[in-house]
């Protein structure tokens, strides 16, 4: 029978103490009675506990809650001063269903600690937020998008409040992203240029982003299911810095055009709507000269004072912490809006947001993305979601980990631990709801993140609250944004631009700095194919290069030549980096392999060997003449004690190599090897490693040991080839 000990509680003052102890008792003479109807009670007592609760002086008794002892006398009463352990039997079902279900949806968990004192920062942030965010998920949705700017806000409706059951990271806040907003534009223009859709036709780019973001949802909501949540390592730091940037110059690029007021001119030149980077410059070279001037006015005016003010609030927060709090954002949009509206400035050609409504006519139109009509877009989006997916949980595992779960922070919710997994599920779960309702891609963000932190958010509540004040925006303001100058929404965005740019001198730097040459043309290559092809070539060239980077990482072996340190007994080190303090063992090679052996490593550790074997290094060129003479390979020993993994190709190549090896007369010794029972030894004895080796005895349990087993079956083969004649 098995018992999990949950409270403990000391009899003489009345205090549960909590404790997690797994005990094990062979059987129980009887069946006990259920103490409150459910699962049974049963009392384990320790007699005179030492008060560092440390071993018992007395013995171990068992018996019913409430029960008498054989002499009738109450257990309290025999043990005055005993420590009373409820445990319960493992018949609580119960219990451990609602401990998976409120692991597995943690809104259950942190609802219950929920308290009014919460609230007012949880409020405060939802506000602040909401001031920010709102007007730029429309500058997301109608710049970066290509889609109607109603979209944007359904990103803010039901993201949040779904990662708010489901997500393991109280304070972040999901939303639309520019980088995500872009490349989901790049899937609606590859449309428009594919004819599949017309440059007006906002039902078709509604539906396209609606499949774009059901997908990404999709592929990383299977990923949480698999438990793929290690994969935000697979792109390497230089690669997101060198894309990153490129997105941020691309879309810097970009808003220029509007907010010089030059879009209706660029839509008849032929291919710089859709052209690179490099056209869009040449052609605001060439044009400029053509660019209107109210609306140069008011998207560089607007730029600037917001650019001003977050310079001024980086400065300021240290020492005013409330400076946080001033919608700089809000109050340029709102100011710009009425100025539009005063002085009647669209009637002077600057261009206005308009009309916000939905392209189907209904304020939330429902239309599941994964439908046989559908199926043509999704074969144009898959690599594209695919990436925007990737690049969604890199950025929400930075923003998870940079705020921490709550099991930190003393004055908000405890017991809520972070789980790439979970994050992965709710992220997902999050996608695929939004895709249904034609949503940009929404992803944890940092920068947001911190400022519901800074501003009082302490709970997913404030996520909460975001999504009901965006529903109200839709259901009630949305005439309001009529007048909302797109060269204003486009500068916000500039300023976005901006900030993913201005990390990377500090990188290339440190790069510089340290001479990582090769991250360094990482980053310069994604950057200049980005700018001056496109941006799909560098999302290839940057991904291909990633992965091919962890495929040459994963599937190199990391064997050493091991030198014996002088004057010591059982000290060895890597031969090839510490060649000036070891000494080489004549007659012998000794290697180790400090990983497990897979199909992905073992491919080339014959010829890593044999390079071992000539040259006594695996960096030596194959076309240089052998440097070590046949002799000292007699022996070979392998040190195995980082082979913790072992798979069928893994042992079929030492198999191969240890055949090799016998058959050319050398002796095999293994050493530091796992235990017996272990599944690396079940496989060692299954497919006669051990036989061919010897046997047991050529499996020792170090380096020394082996090296006076060789040296005794050396010198008993040299005796057994020169016997000596005569005798006393």
């Amino acid at each position: 029978m098995r018992i999990r000990i949950v409270a403990l509680l000391d009899a003489t003052q009345n205090r549960p103490r909590l404790v997690e102890v797994q005990m094990k008792f062979p059987a129980m003479p009887q069946k006990l009675p259920s103490a409150t109807g459910g699962s049974s009670v049963l009392m384990v007592h320790l007699s005179t506990v030492e008060p560092d609760m440390g071993k018992s002086k007395g013995g171990l008794g068992t018996g019913v809650a409430g029960g008498e002892d054989s002499e009738g006398r109450s257990r309290q009463a025999r043990h005055p001063g005993s420590l009373r352990l409820m445990a319960y039997e493992t018949r609580g079902i119960l219990a451990d269903e609602h401990r998976y279900l409120v692991y597995y949806f943690p809104f259950l968990q942190w609802i219950t600690q929920y308290r009014w004192a919460f609230l007012q920062g949880d409020l405060a942030a939802a506000l602040t937020m909401a001031s920010f965010y709102i007007p730029m998920s429309l500058s997301y949705a109608s710049n970066l998008g290509h889609i109607p700017p109603i979209n944007g806000l359904y990103s803010f409706v039901f993201n949040p409040l779904i990662y708010a059951l489901l997500g393991s990271c109280p304070q972040m806040v999901v939303g639309p992203e520019a980088a995500g907003s872009l490349l989901l534009g790049t899937v609606v223009k590859s449309s428009i240029n594919g004819g599949a859709s017309g440059d007006e036709d906002d039902a078709m780019h509604a539906r396209i982003a609606g499949v774009v973001t059901g997908m990404a949802g999709a592929v990383i909501l299977i990923a949480g299911l698999t438990r793929l949540g290690f994969l935000d390592s697979v792109l390497s730091r230089p690669f997101l810095r060198g894309f990153i940037s490129a997105i941020g110059f691309v879309i810097l690029v970009d808003q220029l055009i509007p907010e010089m007021g030059l879009n209706h001119l660029a839509k008849h030149v032929g291919g710089v709507s859709h052209g690179s980077s490099l056209d869009k410059i040449i052609f605001l070279v060439q044009n400029a000269g053509n660019s209107h001037r109210l609306t140069c006015a008011v998207a560089f005016g607007s730029f600037a004072i917001i650019m001003v003010c977050r310079e001024l609030k980086k400065r300021l927060q240290s020492r005013i912490p409330s400076v946080a709090y001033i919608p700089d954002r809000f109050i340029v949009v709102v100011l710009s809006a009425i100025l539009t509206s005063r002085y009647r400035w669209d009637k002077q050609g600057l261009e206005i947001l308009g009309e916000v409504k939905s392209s189907t006519g209904s304020p939330f139109p429902f239309r599941f993305p994964f439908i046989p009509t559908h199926m043509r877009h999704v074969r144009e989006a898959m690599s594209t979601s695919f990436l925007i997916a990737l690049l969604g949980f890199f950025e929400s595992s930075v923003a998870a980990k940079s705020l921490g779960g709550a099991e930190a922070k003393k004055d908000g919710l405890q017991g809520m631990s972070l789980s790439a997994n979970r994050e992965l599920v709710a992220l997902g779960v999050a996608n695929v709801v939004g895709g249904c309702f034609m949503a940009l891609p929404a992803f944890g963000g940092y920068g947001r993140s911190k400022v519901n932190a800074s501003t009082g958010g302490r709970t997913p509540m404030s996520s909460i609250i975001l999504s009901i004040i965006t529903l109200f925006c839709i259901v009630c303001l949305l005439p309001y944004f009529y007048y909302l100058p797109k060269a204003v929404l486009s500068s916000m965005i500039s300023v976005v631009a901006y900030s993913l740019i201005e990390e990377a001198p500090h990188d290339i730097y440190f790069f510089f700095h340290i001479r990582a040459w090769p991250e360094l043309f990482l980053m310069a290559l994604i950057f200049l194919s980005t700018i001056f092809y496109s941006l799909p070539l560098g999302i290839a060239l940057g991904v291909g290069l990633s992965l091919l980077s962890v495929i040459k990482h994963a599937t190199k072996p990391r064997i050493q030549i091991l030198g014996k340190v002088p004057e010591s007994r059982d000290q060895f080190e890597n031969a090839e980096t510490s060649a000036n303090q070891v000494e080489f063992v004549e007659g012998c090679l000794i290697v180790k392999i400090p990983e497990p052996l897979t199909f992905a490593n073992t491919g080339d550790l014959k010829g890593r060997l044999r390079r071992l074997e000539l040259y006594g290094s695996t960096s030596a060129h194959p076309a240089l003449p052998r440097m070590r003479n046949p002799e000292h390979n007699s022996n070979i020993i392998f040190d195995i004690h980082g082979v913790t993994g072992l798979d069928g190709s893994g042992t079929q190549v030492l198999t191969e190599i240890v055949d090799s090896y016998i058959n050319r007369g050398v002796r095999v010794f293994f050493c530091r090897c796992p235990k017996e029972g272990s599944k690396v030894w079940k496989l060692f004895e299954t497919s006669g490693i051990v036989e061919r080796c010897g046997g047991r005895r050529h499996f020792v349990r170090s380096v020394d040991e082996a090296l006076r087993m060789a040296e005794m079956e050396s010198l008993s083969d040299f005796f057994d080839r020169n016997p000596i004649e005569g005798g006393a």
